[in-house]
């Protein structure tokens, strides 16, 4: 399945300056994204600023044993660049990191990316119509576009356990891994039981003495159609690219149905449930643990999780799984809230991330010195997931509501360049200062957002990643795919501020001769 096509043939020049006209923050999937369609169209003057050194964002940061995607990986790839050998149906992080490395390499993009360079702050000077950009080192840059590729998972979330420091051992997070760890014959204890515990547990409980669980609260989890192709499958997708676009557009459909298992009473909802129970009661038999195990609210309302291992691992002998919360740590030992001791060599921190702190640490300001913060004081919201009122030439990618639980975000990232990408095509071609989103055209969208979220298993009241503390759901798209496709296909720009140049400035947005 393609997103909406884009054809752009304006191009931005520079205008005898040295600081970029467009900067992209991030060189993950949306980052590199958003570079592609901009060279695609003959825009060669932007700069994307990635604080890491390499790219791929969190398939970058996430190298955990068994670190994979639970969307298949012809769904999983952009539209524009198939890759017809994928080893498996659901590919592995190092394999997905690889894709994006290559994509970075084809599209010449990697003069464009200034690595181990991350954003402080951005400040909109309205005089100028620019960003003024600083970097934590100090450096400052202006540019005519502000764009973000970083998305809502790349800020590890670690809770504060009291008495942590007392704690002799090594304690990391599942996105920082620490490779030159030796888990063989060590009690490790695993915090967290979310998507990226359910890939790692499974793949070092055979290795370790002990491993000891603390869970919150359980997961929906259902089996995961997966194995590797077939070496005749790659040669069909590669000796007949339409067969392979037909797989992909099969495995859209098929992922675009489930989002009705997300609507309340679903009977979709019921069969995942359904699944997860089955998978339950064929691995573990002890009566307490299959309790622990099973979720009391509606599948969906939190993340539905894939596997074919997790329950087997629940099971094994050497794996325990503690529901009372963690009082404190010591030297060795994390002490549970009934008072229990469990012994610890490793602790492992499978917390997430933290999802509603869209662009923190980073500061933001728009119009008048308003900080983005602030704006987002009650929740983050935002035009079509993609700008902000009062942020002129300020655009995001993944950005708030536009997360999935159905199908590939790569979908979505594609929607959102189209659309940035007529934004800056009305720039060149009306020779405007800036855009932004009208106020009421954004408060309607978010009304009418909200309204259709609270139809969803999301409301039901669980806990979850998807909401604030106060309960607004600030992540989650609230329909189906094509519904957002059809939103994002063109920007009509009567629902912006568009601010004429006062006079002509550098640097400058111009259309190619």
């Amino acid at each position: 399945m393609n997103a909406a096509p884009t054809t752009h043939s304006a191009s931005l020049a520079r205008a005898g300056t040295a600081t970029p006209q467009i900067a992209i923050l991030g060189a993950g999937a949306a980052g590199l994204c958003m570079a592609i369609q901009l060279k695609k169209a003959g825009i060669n003057s932007f700069t994307i600023y990635e604080k890491a050194g390499s790219v791929a964002g969190t398939w970058r940061d996430n190298t955990y044993p068994g670190s994979g995607c639970d969307v298949p990986s012809h769904l999983y790839s952009f539209s524009f660049e198939p890759k017809h050998d994928w080893s498996r149906k659901f590919a592995r992080q190092p394999e997905i990191e690889a894709y994006f490395q290559h994509c970075a390499e084809k599209y010449g993009l990697l003069p464009h990316i200034r690595f181990n360079t991350e954003i402080a702050e951005a400040a909109f000077d309205e005089e100028e119509a620019l960003w003024r950009i600083r970097m934590t080192d100090g450096e400052e840059v202006s540019a005519a576009l502000f764009i973000s590729g970083a998305g809502q998972l790349n800020q590890p979330f670690t809770p504060h356990l009291e008495g942590i420091e007392n704690f002799k051992g090594a304690a990391f997070h599942s996105a920082r891994w620490n490779h030159g760890i030796d888990l063989t014959g060590k009690k490790v204890a695993v915090v967290g039981s979310g998507a990226s515990a359910i890939q790692f547990v499974p793949e070092i409980a055979p290795k370790v003495e002990h491993l000891t669980l603390f869970q919150r609260t359980p997961n929906w989890v259902v089996p995961k159609a997966d194995r590797p192709y077939t070496r005749l499958e790659k040669a069909l997708f590669k000796r007949f690219p339409a067969l392979a676009k037909l797989h992909r557009y099969m495995i859209y459909l098929t992922l675009e149905r489930n989002f009705l298992a997300f609507l309340k009473d679903s009977f979709f909802g019921k069969l995942f449930e359904k699944a997860a129970r089955k998978e339950i009661e064929t691995h573990i038999e002890d009566p307490e643990l299959r309790e622990k195990l099973t979720p009391d609210f509606p599948a969906g309302c939190k993340r539905i999780l894939l596997s074919n291992d997790w329950f087997p691992a629940m099971a094994r002998p050497n794996v325990s799984v503690e529901t009372a919360g963690i009082d404190h740590v010591e030297d060795g030992a994390l002490i549970g809230k009934d008072g229990r001791a469990h012994a610890a060599d490793v602790i492992i921190y499978g917390t997430g991330f933290k999802a509603t702190d869209f662009l923190c640490p980073m500061e933001i300001k728009g119009l008048g010195g308003r900080s983005l913060n602030e704006a987002w004081r009650e929740g983050a919201e935002a035009y079509r997931g993609v700008a902000v009122s009062g942020f002129p030439n300020f655009f995001m990618m993944y950005g708030p509501n536009t997360n999935l639980g159905h199908n590939s975000i790569i979908f979505m990232i594609e929607c959102q360049v189209n659309y940035i990408m007529q934004c800056v095509q009305a720039l060149i071609g009306k020779d405007l200062a800036y855009v932004d989103v009208k106020p009421d055209a954004m408060s309607a969208f978010n009304t009418q957002l909200q309204e259709d979220i609270k139809k969803s298993v999301w409301a039901s009241g669980c806990t979850s990643w998807y909401k604030t503390e106060s309960g607004k759901i600030t992540n989650n798209w609230s329909s189906f795919t094509m519904k957002y496709w059809w939103q994002m296909r063109r920007a009509d720009l009567a629902h912006f501020v568009q601010a004429v140049k006062r006079r002509r400035k550098t640097p400058n947005l111009q259309a190619a001769d």
